[in-house]
């Protein structure tokens, strides 16, 4: 895709009645792995099915690869989809499942079989699973054979919505590492989830909306430095927190410093953090002061979010 945006919007807007879903979104989305964050109602669901082809914008434009979504079939034969919701037929097994998709999107029933074989092996569903029917499978094992139909025809963009519902923290490890695997090896991914610390360690880019607008994009570091009105800070547990924090206070790269020489610690209101990282180390080891602990505050994806959103 030579670095070409994947997604392009254009005063996008999507309305229900007198409801809206997006309000004039413009964006572009690179190939790699974008996150989209934002509170129940914000338009992210709204996002996704414009972008596969469910809905129609209202107005404003959005393209995939250089085309509408909205019926148009070839495009949509190069999208995954994984949606929130389920409606796997449990009286089939998963094998079954996918052999039929695979059928629809023109494999010969060999091929499919192969296919759906080496899709539920990526997924990692158990072996044992594979003969019992998908009406008994837990929330974590169905979520694994969405993820797996959305990846039987090898699409070039995979839309998911809340794919780590219902799996345990070893799951959730392993769904991350085969969507990496998957983006490693070309696929663009556009991934929503409420379980924003998997973002922050997943993602290249988010996409933060509140109520059908983006309030915020870009990677994580860009889109924290752009908050001017919330000082970065930094808090250091060190053996003489007093000394280190006059050192670093008539640096003149701090607004201020909250000092607590009994549990040993200082943390830092940073004024301004490129120039105050740059020099960070000269300081802290000009101070003679021993370090046990350095934790940077207020900058995780999830303060980022509650911070945009409040």
């Amino acid at each position: 895709m030579n670095g070409e945006p994947v997604i392009q919007a254009s005063g996008l807007s999507r309305w229900y009645g007198i409801v809206m879903g997006l309000n004039n979104v413009s964006f572009e989305l690179a190939p790699g792995l974008t996150g989209l964050v934002g509170p129940n109602g914000a338009g992210k669901s709204t996002l996704m099915q414009i972008i596969t082809g469910q809905l129609q914008p209202s107005s404003g434009a959005l393209t995939v690869f250089g085309e509408a979504p909205w019926n148009n079939p070839r495009l949509l034969a190069r999208l995954g989809y994984c949606p929130e919701h389920e409606a796997l037929p449990g009286d089939l097994r998963p094998l079954e499942w996918l052999r039929g998709l695979g059928l629809l999107s023109g494999l010969t029933s060999a091929g499919a079989l192969r296919r759906g074989e080496a899709m539920l092996e990526t997924v990692k569903l158990p072996r044992e699973a594979w003969g019992r029917r998908m009406g008994q499978y837990s929330k974590g094992m169905r979520q694994r054979v969405k993820l797996a139909q959305a990846l039987l025809h090898k699409p070039g963009l995979l839309v998911l919505d809340e794919p780590m519902n219902g799996l345990d923290p070893m799951g959730r490890q392993e769904m991350a590492q085969i969507l990496r695997d998957w983006a490693a090896a070309g696929t663009s991914i556009v991934i929503s989830s409420h379980i924003l610390a998997e973002l922050e360690s997943l993602c290249q880019d988010i996409l933060i909306l509140n109520w059908g607008r983006i309030i915020a994009s870009g990677n994580q570091m860009e889109i924290r430095a752009d908050l001017k009105d919330w000082p970065e800070e930094l808090q250091v547990h060190c053996d003489a927190p007093d000394r280190l924090a006059r050192r670093l206070f008539d640096s003149g790269l701090l607004l201020g410093f909250d000092l607590q020489p009994q549990a040993g610690t200082v943390t830092f209101r940073i004024k301004n953090p490129p120039a105050f990282y740059q020099q960070w180390l000269e300081l802290l080891l000009g101070s003679g002061v021993r370090v046990y602990e350095v934790r940077g505050l207020n900058r995780s994806l999830r303060q980022i979010y509650e911070r945009v959103t409040a």
